[in-house]
């Protein structure tokens, strides 16, 4: 399998050789197959991972025979895995096993967000910085936005206050420090974005 769908537990220290750093735990599955494409009948093959726990009440019920079909409880995340040489069947469960210390992985997930933010914290702009010669209450302003008479509007793209966060973000190159089988945690060198218990996708 290629990949895993898990959650953000927190974060912790360990030594990598000599040096103490920071990282990442993750409960990465254990998932359940809940869909399996064939070329036959898809045009490419790939197999769906389903992860974490959903009350029934609250799923729609196309989704509930969906989960029923593979055997499983409604589940709330599911994602679709392809590159992968193993053969699966619905119902499979597939555990943080598949990965080894050592190897690099690459995680997506949600960053945590921010709300609507100015343009000092959004895009670390330092501001007008004095406050004499008439300056007042400019020290956070995010100054001129365009010309006048021409070209009479703003450019697209320009760097101004709005929403800050909430969005997909992918981190590449996390080295695996530590597997635990048993509890089906992964320990990553470095930060992953998002809260904690925010889902994550981890890739091989």
């Amino acid at each position: 399998m290629s990949g895993l769908i898990g959650k953000k537990m927190g974060m912790t220290s360990l030594y990598d050789g000599e040096e103490l750093v920071g990282c990442t735990v993750l409960e990465a599955g254990p998932c359940v197959v809940t869909h399996v494409k064939t070329r036959d009948k898809d045009g490419y093959k790939a197999v769906q991972l389903a992860y974490g726990e959903r009350k029934e009440k609250n799923t729609p019920a196309a989704l509930v025979g969906h989960f029923a079909k593979a055997g499983t409880s409604p589940k709330a995340r599911a994602h679709e895995f392809k590159d992968f040489e193993e053969e699966y069947a619905l119902g499979d469960q597939v555990d943080v096993s598949i990965f080894e210390e050592g190897s690099y992985v690459t995680v997506t997930s949600r960053s945590k967000g921010k709300g609507f933010q100015g343009v000092v914290k959004r895009h670390g702009f330092s501001g007008v910085n004095d406050q004499t010669h008439g300056q007042h209450d400019r020290n956070r302003a995010p100054g001129s936005v365009g010309a006048s008479s021409y070209p009479s509007r703003v450019f697209k793209g320009m760097r101004m206050a709005g929403r800050m966060g909430g969005k997909q973000e992918t981190t590449e190159n996390l080295k695996v420090l530590k597997v635990d089988k048993d509890r089906n945690l992964i320990v990553l060198k470095g930060a992953v974005p998002g809260p904690k218990g925010g889902h994550v996708i981890i890739w091989k």
